[in-house]
């Protein structure tokens, strides 16, 4: 019998929720602020866990991070901190809690300078066009980038935290700026 599954990234492995992310979500061009904003949260809330962990809780963020709506979450107070340390839908690491309401607010100033986060990423890649690598398999697929070691470096200067390059490179893959699925994977893009 022909096997007619569609040839994807192995390491969505068979997880349902990992093979629905890869296949609607990872690489997919994201241009609007909300969706930047949660892909940031999530990301800096990964550091040091496996992202399988963070896709689980992502509902609980949500619900947590008021939508991930970046104005709103730059509001929370020390108080709100506190109760989001209690609350085990989430990451409870204070420093991660913490960061999220930092980086919410220097997220705002971005968007004030560059009038959206995704024109400020846009800004630092090259000719300003999304990257798609040639990853001729999962061992070939790098971790940062010259690309994600400028913005990280410039995000640290505006204070953000948890977003060194290899963060920061996470984000570009979930957010489409770099698309470095496999050749071979039914999501990856074509170049015309």
């Amino acid at each position: 019998m022909i096997d007619r599954s569609p040839v994807r990234c192995p390491w969505c492995g068979d997880d349902a929720l990992y093979v629905r992310y890869h296949d609607e979500e990872w690489g997919r061009p994201a241009t609007d602020d909300r969706t930047l904003f949660e892909f940031l949260t999530l990301e800096s809330a990964q550091a040091g866990l496996a992202w399988i962990t963070i896709l689980r809780k992502r509902e609980g963020y949500r619900e947590a991070f008021c939508g991930f709506d970046h104005e709103a979450v730059a509001r929370m107070t020390p108080a709100d901190e506190e109760r989001l340390r209690l609350d085990g839908r989430i990451v409870r690491n204070p420093l991660k809690i913490h960061a999220a309401v930092v980086n919410a607010r220097l997220f705002g100033d971005i968007v004030a300078e560059c009038g959206s986060f995704y024109n400020y990423i846009m800004g630092f890649l090259p000719q300003g066009k999304r990257i798609i690598n040639d990853v001729p398999d999962a061992e070939n697929i790098p971790a940062s980038s010259a690309v994600s070691d400028a913005i990280s470096k410039d995000m640290k200067r505006r204070g953000f935290k948890f977003f060194g390059t290899t963060i920061c490179y996470a984000f570009l893959q979930a957010t489409g700026f770099i698309d470095d699925h496999i050749n071979s994977c039914h999501c990856k893009s074509r170049q015309s």
